[in-house]
């Protein structure tokens, strides 16, 4: 017996498993492509952002950051646009995590439709199961006593079915669904490093640009203040 004839002998809960499978597979596939590092975390933008941030061009890595789109150029984004309205560490930190929790979401986006039907195909499965079992055993019942075994046999294995493709479906569902969650608590963690990063180098630039104004301001207080010109003599 080939898979079409299974297909068509576990009945029509089998359709329904086939197209749960269809969608957990598109969406996997979906968020496998999304969920590329290059695509959410850029290294070689994190460090060119990092090395103008150190050297103080805040604007232009800002320009940068809202060009690149990516969810951790939107973490720095809003670290660098605080950074601009003089917040302080405490503030910058605040919009970071303000525009974390809009990425993070973005990144578990449709994750849970994979672990859905990972949960629900066995059960679906099992559901065709009872079902087919119910049928079985009215024909049983209808039948008696002249019922004989071998048709009792092939109707609890024909109802079995459901069970069997509903499990073949959910085990390779729920390690993508896993796979899914392990790699975006990866990314999660690694974008929270960066913006840490780029926050404690703004919180270095505030500190320098204060130490700079009170230099500024104590060298001014120590310049000789310009002698007053003195009058002239009125002419005899």
């Amino acid at each position: 017996m080939d898979l079409a004839e299974l297909f068509e002998q576990g009945g029509p809960l089998m359709w329904v498993i086939l197209a749960s499978s269809v969608v957990g597979t598109a969406v996997f596939l979906e968020r496998l492509w999304s969920l590329q590092r290059a695509r959410v975390l850029p290294r070689s933008f994190v460090d060119r952002i990092r090395a103008m941030v150190s050297k103080g061009k805040t604007s232009e890595a800002l320009l940068l950051c809202e060009e690149n789109g990516s969810s951790v150029a939107m973490l720095m984004a809003a670290a660098l646009r605080a950074f601009g309205y003089e917040k302080n560490r405490a503030e910058i930190k605040e919009a970071v995590e303000e525009v974390g929790n809009r990425e993070v979401a973005g990144l578990d986006r449709n994750v849970e439709i994979v672990g859905t039907v990972a949960s629900a195909s066995p059960l679906i499965g099992l559901l065709g199961t009872v079902i087919g079992m119910i049928q079985v055993f009215q024909g049983f019942v209808e039948t008696y006593p002249a019922v004989r075994p071998d048709a009792f046999a092939q109707g609890i294995w024909q109802a079995l079915i459901t069970t069997a493709a509903g499990l073949t479906v959910a085990i390779p569902m729920l390690m993508a669904y896993k796979f899914l969650q392990g790699r975006n608590d990866r990314i999660i963690v690694a974008m929270e490093e960066d913006a840490m990063g780029i926050v404690d180098l703004l919180e270095d630039a505030m500190r320098s640009t204060r130490a700079q104004r009170r230099a500024d301001a104590e060298r001014r207080r120590s310049e000789p203040s310009a002698a007053a010109p003195e009058p002239h003599e009125a002419g005899r």
